[in-house]
C-alpha cells in the first residue's frame, strides 16, 4: 500500500492557482457561467466547483481516481444545465490529475505555463467591439 502523499504548505496554494486557472480556460464552463446556464448563481456554482475539485485533491483519504473526478465535474456542469460531449471533461481531469501529480513532486510546471497562458489571453483581446 502506497503511503499517503501530500502537497506542501507551497504547492498546495500553486496547486489551489492551477485547478482556477485549468477550470477557467474550460471553455465549456465559461460559456456556461457567461451566459448564465445555471441560474443568476452560475459564477458561484463555478467558484464553488474549483472549491470542491481542490478540497477533493487535498482531502481525501482515499486513492484519488480519475472516474470520480469527471463525476464531480460532470455533476457540476449539470448544475449549469450544460452537457457535455466534447471530451472536455476527460481532457480537464486529465489536466488536474497531472498537475496534481507534478505538485506533489514539487513541479510547477504545469501551472506556470497556464499563468504565461494567462497573461497573454488577458493581453491580447481577440474580441473588439466595433462601434460607429
Amino acid at each position: 500500500m502506497e503511503a499517503e502523499r501530500k502537497l506542501s504548505v507551497e504547492a498546495e496554494a500553486i496547486f489551489r492557482e492551477g485547478v482556477v486557472l485549468v477550470l477557467s480556460r474550460w471553455s465549456a464552463l465559461q460559456l456556461a457561467v457567461d451566459n448564465e446556464w445555471g441560474g443568476r448563481d452560475s459564477r458561484r456554482k463555478s467558484e464553488q466547483l474549483a472549491a470542491d475539485v481542490f478540497s477533493w485533491f487535498t482531502q481525501s483519504k482515499e486513492v484519488l481516481y480519475i472516474d470520480d473526478l469527471e463525476d464531480i465535474l460532470n455533476e457540476a456542469m449539470l448544475s449549469l444545465n450544460t452537457v457535455t460531449e466534447d471530451g472536455s471533461i476527460e481532457e480537464v481531469a486529465e489536466k488536474l490529475m497531472f498537475m496534481n501529480e507534478e505538485c506533489l513532486n514539487g513541479d510547477f510546471k504545469s501551472v506556470e505555463s497556464l499563468r504565461e497562458a494567462n497573461h497573454r489571453r488577458v493581453a491580447l483581446p481577440h474580441v473588439k467591439q466595433v462601434s460607429e
